[in-house]
């Protein structure tokens, strides 16, 4: 799938949330802008290649809030405990408006996210 995919998934979701989706999306692709970019119905992902396997973050909008999901968050560094979740490897951290965004222990998980995969940050 393709960017046009993923400009289907924000245009398509609850409106009181689509500009915050569409900020979401803007700082993945401001952090990661070489990403990979996937989509289904619901949900954009952001990888080093196509589908799971090289999943490294993903984006899906509900109505009070846009979940930013970490892949193998598990492994990663969260001294702030913004990460939330109790699966085995995945975890997320909740947007609910843009100010969230700038948070700098955001930053560091971004970096740290990237870093693991062999990826860089682009500041």
């Amino acid at each position: 799938m393709t960017a046009a995919a993923a400009e289907a998934v924000l245009d398509n979701c609850a409106p009181e949330i689509r500009t915050l989706a569409r900020a979401v999306y803007a700082e993945l692709h401001r952090v990661f802008p070489d990403a990979v970019i996937t989509a289904d119905a619901d949900s954009i992902g952001f990888g080093t290649g196509p589908g799971y396997k090289y999943l490294i973050f993903s984006l899906l909008p509900y109505r009070r809030h846009v979940t930013l999901g970490f892949a193998r968050g598990t492994e990663l560094p969260d001294p702030s405990r913004l990460l939330e979740g109790a699966g085995k490897v995945h975890r997320h951290v909740k947007i609910r408006e843009e100010a969230d965004l700038r948070r700098p222990e955001l930053a560091d998980l971004f970096t740290a996210a990237l870093t693991r995969f062999g990826t860089q940050r682009r500041t």
